[in-house]
């Protein structure tokens, strides 16, 4: 377990589903306009957007922090670039792909929680 982890957190969404979906209805608007790479390390997606989309990935890290406090967000900024690292704990497992889903489409597709998996 990381520094980061509790072993107790639950690794659960806190929005209702209306604001789910509403909140990956947004991420896949910001993903649309500004969203330029995508990459996966494991427990760990990085996502580079457009340096004019700053304030937006701002507001999703700010937005994510409140709901899904089990997820460890990193954003850099250079003078190209917006580069957003989430990390998933360890123990998300067999759950990861459905933890990053949102933050990775550029539609809303689906209506479920994704996040609200539950560990085994």
């Amino acid at each position: 377990m990381k520094a980061h982890e509790s072993p107790t957190e639950p690794i659960a969404c806190t929005l209702d589903a209306d604001a789910h979906r509403e909140r990956r209805a947004w991420i896949a608007e910001l993903n649309r306009s500004a969203l330029r790479g995508v990459r996966r390390e494991g427990a760990r997606l990085i996502l580079t957007y457009d340096l004019q989309a700053c304030g937006g990935v701002r507001e999703m890290v700010h937005r994510e922090q409140k709901c899904c406090a089990f997820l460890r967000f990193e954003l850099h900024e250079n003078e190209n670039a917006v580069t957003l690292a989430i990390t998933a704990p360890d123990r998300a497992g067999d759950t990861l792909d459905a933890l990053f889903d949102p933050f990775l489409t550029g539609r809303n597709a689906g209506d479920d929680c994704t996040c609200a998996v539950a560990t085994r």
